[in-house]
């Protein structure tokens, strides 16, 4: 086991394993910027390529340990290694407003090229709704707000036959809770929901309540052994309900002609809203990640460049996706329309090649930028934001 401390002001595990998803998020951002001619579906479809489906399947990891993390971030900042409890509120209110603000301004200014009449409400809109979410819930008992969190994940299936009529107060709170769906016009703009915020809240609830496993009195064995028995549990649950096609998933799954398309269609699961069984892969799968991290002695230079990326995670999200749209023109502009209007890649080795080249090429940034914050975070504020 690793013998640093969970009291340090930052986590290496956390870091790191937040990185990982901004790595992967990369990946799947190339993905929909240069590989658009093929679109994987939700759930993917039956007829999609092992190397695409899996692809696509790996950056399924982004969204949820994010949260989870997000949540799990807020308790450590209520609970400081040296001091007193502070409120987690007003900083989680504030934040969740910049993250929003960024999802309808910045996010919208990437896509207007290819979608001028929509803005999309995605994963930063959900993030967004969470915090503010979470900077209300946190007030409640402790024992209340995990409880809470595990009837959302584990209930709102059940709430699935409920449909109200588009165009009423209650299709737009049904829209932004649980039902990605079309919200309406605003001055010609189409506003589309694609990430329903109800799943995701109760995520970030779990990750506050997974809090205590950090705080200095939890010794490393001990985090370890717990977050082996999460990831353990969560994944025995998910091939249990998955297996007898139980509950968990709307899509079931059944037996293909080879042993890869019946695991690829065993594993398939909707993430629009999430479902539980994708709640349980890869939240399951984030919980090993984290003890397999807590079980690293030293660091190496490649986790250290990954925990860079994942100490100033909003930061590269909003760059690296401005710089994806460049080097798309460019591209585009060098080598004209190769998919019907738009610039393609071949295959999705490509997809890989680009997604190490653009890492590559933010590593720097990542890791002035996270120098920069760590040694100017007490006197400037707003950069706690990114």
């Amino acid at each position: 086991m690793t013998n640093e401390s969970p009291a340090a002001s930052r986590i290496a595990s956390i870091d790191i394993l937040r990185g990982v998803v901004i790595l992967l998020m990369m990946l799947d951002h190339v993905r929909e910027r240069f590989y658009m001619h093929s679109r994987t579906g939700d759930p993917m479809f039956d007829n999609i390529d092992a190397d695409l489906y899996f692809t696509r399947y790996l950056t399924h990891l982004c969204a949820p340990v994010f949260i989870f993390l997000a949540g799990l971030s807020a308790w450590l900042y209520a609970h400081p290694s040296e001091g007193r409890y502070r409120s987690p509120s007003e900083f989680l209110f504030k934040r969740g407003l910049v993250i929003i603000l960024i999802e309808l301004v910045l996010y919208y200014l990437v896509w207007a090229d290819t979608y001028p009449s929509f803005l999309f409400l995605q994963v930063l809109w959900a993030i967004g709704l969470c915090m503010i979410g979470l900077s209300l819930a946190c007030r409640l008992p402790y024992w209340l707000i995990g409880a809470l969190g595990f009837l959302i994940v584990f209930g709102y299936h059940t709430l699935g036959p409920i449909n109200f009529e588009p165009g009423g107060v209650g299709h737009v709170l049904w829209t932004i809770l649980l039902d990605p769906n079309d919200l309406g016009q605003v001055g010609g703009l189409t506003i589309n929901v694609s990430y329903p915020a109800l799943p995701w809240f109760g995520v970030i609830l779990l990750g506050y309540c997974a809090g205590p496993l950090y705080a200095a009195p939890t010794s490393a064995p001990t985090r370890w052994k717990a977050l082996i028995g999460l990831g353990a549990a969560c994944l025995a649950l998910m091939l249990l309900l998955r297996g007898f096609n139980l509950y968990g998933e709307a899509l079931p799954w059944s037996a293909q002609e080879t042993a890869a398309t019946t695991v690829m269609s065993f594993l398939n699961f909707t993430k629009y809203p999430p479902s539980l069984d994708f709640l349980l892969v890869t939240l399951g799968t984030g919980f090993l990640l984290l003890a397999w991290l807590e079980s690293i002695r030293g660091r190496s230079k490649l986790l250290g460049t990954i925990q860079d990326f994942g100490s100033v995670p909003m930061f590269i999200y909003v760059v690296h996706l401005y710089v994806l749209l460049a080097a798309y023109w460019v591209l585009f502009l060098v080598f004209g329309p190769t998919h019907g209007e738009r610039f393609g890649l071949s295959t999705v080795a490509w997809i890989w090649v680009g997604t190490i080249a653009l890492a590559l090429a933010h590593y720097p940034l990542a890791s002035a930028f996270a120098a920069y914050k760590h040694r100017e975070k007490r006197n400037k504020p707003w950069l706690s934001y990114f």
